[in-house]
């Protein structure tokens, strides 16, 4: 359940000539791999006799990804804003963990936020050293768990923003869930102050879906952000996310860039 991944925006995605030379979306080598390398604890609550819907899972695990992103703590000078600072200046990186029964009640006792969504728990943490977990977040297991839908998903919202997830590309539950928090980041950093504010106060609504095979590449091609895994994990560089604004919450202006 791990993804230590990049993202960078859909005109970026064929070339890596058009990033900038500090991105921490380009795939070789920059001045961001000298800086100290942090990554952003996810723990999903998956209990065995009652584990949630992956929809639900995605949804929640992104979600996570913003509210941490707009908490009063990781902004300004609160007291996670410095690190918060750090992880997004160097490569940004997301591990999602799993944790269940006595596990899970060792990773709520640790400084974080917990997001509920239907039948999904997610506690996010503020960012971590690359080499610096703590214990009780180190010794949760980072695979071995799917997840089902027990139903296909409603349509989504088309009022709020969708996480359209690549129909070519494979991916366990746990780094499909980093891939949509870093869709959900990237739809973040779109906005302005205002938008953020009107999101965050209606509770981040959004959707994550499968993109119809035949929608896929005009949604790629729209000027909308994309996520570009670097392929660390389970599958090969490529696109994996494309987020779409809602009609009412994150509009995402097509042409601009993440």
């Amino acid at each position: 359940m791990s993804s230590d991944d990049q993202t960078l925006p859909n005109d970026a995605a064929d070339t890596s000539a058009e990033v900038p030379q500090d991105s921490p979306f380009r795939s070789e080598r920059t001045s961001r791999d000298e800086a100290p390398q942090f990554v952003l604890p996810l723990v999903a609550r998956i209990e065995r006799a009652a584990p949630p819907a992956r929809t639900d899972a995605l949804e929640t695990a992104a979600r996570a990804v913003l509210v941490i992103l707009s908490d009063p703590r990781a902004t300004g000078d609160g007291e996670w804003a410095q690190v918060m600072r750090d992880w997004q200046d160097a490569r940004i990186r997301k591990v999602v963990r799993r944790a269940r029964g006595a596990e899970w009640r060792r990773a709520q006792a640790l400084e974080g936020i917990t997001v509920t969504g239907r039948s999904a728990e997610v506690r996010v943490f503020p960012p971590v050293p690359l080499d610096g977990w703590p214990k009780d977040l180190a010794r949760l297991q980072v695979s071995g768990t799917e997840l089902d839908d027990p139903e296909p998903p409603a349509a989504p919202d088309p009022r709020a923003p969708v996480l359209w997830l690549n129909p070519d590309v494979d991916m366990t539950a746990g780094k499909t869930m980093a891939q949509a928090g870093h869709g959900a980041q990237l739809a973040w950093w779109e906005l302005s102050d205002t938008e953020r504010k009107e999101w965050r106060e209606a509770g981040f609504p959004l959707s994550v879906r499968v993109a119809d095979r035949d929608r896929w590449g005009p949604l790629t091609r729209a000027g909308l952000p994309v996520v570009n895994d670097a392929g660390f994990t389970e599958i090969a560089p490529g696109m994996t996310v494309v987020a779409e604004g809602g009609s009412r919450f994150c509009p995402l202006p097509v042409g601009q860039q993440a």
